[in-house]
């Protein structure tokens, strides 16, 4: 049997752009996605602090060092510049794997940087 496991979470990250316009997805700081090993492309759940909203999309790579959190498309209306958003992924685990599984936890500081 298969579980589906939190693969990897950043932690209270700060909306910086609300782009409605793009074409959709999260941009994501280069040095979270790498701590996270979350890759481009790769979907997402993006759950906003602030009014309770949980989106899913993927994420599409932001400048290394910039913190960005650039929630973009249909997404960007469930999220405003400010916000705090946890940004989480899943994957699917043998119940063999469990007992040596753990998930990457990423917290950030207001810049949204890894501390």
């Amino acid at each position: 049997m298969y579980r589906e496991m939190l693969k990897a979470k950043i932690h209270r990250a700060t909306v910086t752009e609300a782009n409605v316009d793009y074409e959709g997805s999260i941009k994501i700081d280069a040095n979270l996605l790498k701590a996270a090993r979350i890759l481009v492309g790769e979907k997402v759940l993006v759950i906003n602090l602030n009014n309770g909203s949980r989106v899913e999309t993927y994420a599409i790579l932001g400048k290394p060092g910039a913190g960005e959190i650039s929630v973009n498309g249909g997404a960007a209306l469930h999220s405003k510049v400010g916000d705090k958003v946890i940004i989480m992924n899943f994957c699917m685990l043998d119940e063999s794997e469990l007992p040596k599984y753990k998930p990457i936890i990423v917290h950030v500081n207001d810049r949204n940087q890894a501390v």
